[in-house]
């Protein structure tokens, strides 16, 4: 009678146990980004003829999804404006100056507060050079690879006139994972106003 007594409670603790063992174990899902709905890459023209620009001896052709926008405050230097991506919180800073026996400085200048500056944040950062003879483009696109606040930079010139240099910002926590598609979207449209740049007589 005992020993069937110790069956039943060695019965009693073991069957709590097997039940809990046949549950599912809830696993914590990998971490993921939300879904960037990307629209298709479609352009449209800038030229000196744009309103806010005539003094820009340039054209170009810049994504239609993007706008155009021109600071005027007392810290705005002419040939400073911005290509805005506000669906996706995104700016390319854009700048054009004319050289003055002064290519040196300029590019030193764009290598400094460009890609220098985030050396100590990037993992990597890569050199493209643009050379077009045909319409006097030559230049560099940098890749800055990591937990940069930029991730695509350039600057092209004729190398005698003009000087022009863009940047690529998200105002977001940089995150190379969940930006990257984007990081590659707005490049390709980077490398586009690039392959269609032209210079104009000033």
């Amino acid at each position: 009678m005992l020993k069937l007594k110790k069956n039943s409670l060695l019965l009693l603790i073991a069957f709590p146990i097997l039940m809990n063992s046949c549950r599912e174990v809830a696993v914590p899902r990998p971490k993921g980004y939300f879904r960037i709905d990307l629209p298709r890459h479609d352009y449209i023209s800038f030229n000196s003829d744009f309103k806010q620009a005539p003094h820009l001896p340039i054209s170009f052709e810049y994504p239609s999804y993007g706008k155009i926008s021109f600071e005027s405050d007392e810290f705005t230097e002419p040939g400073w404006f911005n290509l805005e991506f506000q669906s996706y919180n995104a700016r390319i800073y854009l700048t054009y100056k004319d050289i003055k026996n002064n290519l040196d400085d300029l590019m030193e200048q764009t290598y400094r507060m460009n890609v220098k500056n985030h050396i100590t944040k990037a993992d990597a950062i890569t050199e493209q050079m643009i050379i077009d003879t045909d319409r006097r483009v030559y230049g560099i696109l940098y890749d800055l690879k990591g937990n940069t606040a930029t991730a695509v930079q350039f600057f092209v010139t004729d190398s005698t006139e003009h000087f022009f240099r863009g940047s690529l910002y998200f105002f977001a926590e940089p995150n190379p994972d969940s930006l990257a598609p984007v990081n590659d979207f707005f490049r390709e449209d980077i490398i586009h106003l690039m392959e269609t740049l032209k210079w104009k007589n000033k």
